[in-house]
């Protein structure tokens, strides 16, 4: 078995070893992974985080030890917390990172980093303030960033700068927590799964106050939430069937 660390800003993880197979994912700075098979080009990895598998190009990560790789999943990890920051190498060159990379690996990867950070379990509160960071941010199949994001990633990486783990997606979500048995039992903070016509959940969404939910539509935005779904303030009309509401936290 071999391990790798992502030295790069954001890299994208494929389903298939090529560089024009479908966008599964995304492997953010400092994040540390299993190499599962290494190939000439490509490499299968699984992400410590999430244990979600994918390929990603042998040039975008460094191998690492395994006794490193160990170390940093023992280790607290310590996100950086702004839309934008950036890491200085020892040439004092800037490598531009997006919100919830783990710059508590930066040293390991010979840079420095003093922007603001957020590590620990943060109160359920402040989810739906994280939430409003990725607000606007486009639609991007597999994304993970505020350049570009889906729907499970938005809640992945809200849940994970305020400490908690959730798998990458919808589907794989939807199967922790606590259901609920009625919008009115929830808070904000929970999380609502959307399904389309054969029953596969396909979209999750965050829950705010007085029956709002902040998703992904097109972009991250607003809407309204009622025992039907989702109803889109914009055109007035449904756009996602409720199926199952889950307290994670």
């Amino acid at each position: 078995m071999q391990y790798g660390i992502c030295h790069l800003s954001i890299v994208p993880l494929r389903n298939e070893p090529l560089n024009t197979a479908e966008l599964s994912s995304q492997v953010l700075y400092g994040e540390h992974f299993k190499v599962l098979e290494r190939r000439k080009h490509w490499s299968k990895i699984r992400i410590a985080f999430d244990k979600y598998e994918g390929w990603i190009n042998n040039t975008q990560y460094q191998l690492i030890d395994e006794d490193i790789y160990k170390a940093i999943d023992k280790e607290d990890s310590v996100w950086s917390a702004d839309l934008v920051e950036f890491i200085y190498d020892k040439q004092n060159n800037l490598l531009p990172i997006p919100l919830g990379c783990n710059v508590g690996n930066t040293e390991l990867l010979s840079g420095s980093f003093d922007g603001a950070t957020r590590t620990g379990i943060l109160s359920k509160e402040n989810i739906v303030e994280t939430a409003f960071l990725y607000l606007n941010s486009p639609f991007l199949w597999g994304g993970k960033t505020p350049f570009g994001i889906d729907s499970s990633g938005l809640a992945q990486m809200v849940y994970k700068l305020n400490g908690y783990h959730l798998l990458r997606d919808a589907a794989q979500q939807s199967t922790q927590g606590e259901a609920l048995s009625f919008i009115e039992e929830s808070e904000p903070g929970d999380l609502a799964f959307f399904d389309d016509e054969e029953g596969n959940i396909i979209h999750v969404g965050i829950i705010m106050k007085d029956n709002y939910i902040i998703h992904t539509h097109g972009k991250v935005r607003i809407d309204r939430i009622d025992h039907s779904g989702i109803f889109n303030i914009d055109t007035k009309t449904h756009t996602h069937k409720l199926r199952v509401i889950k307290k994670i936290v």
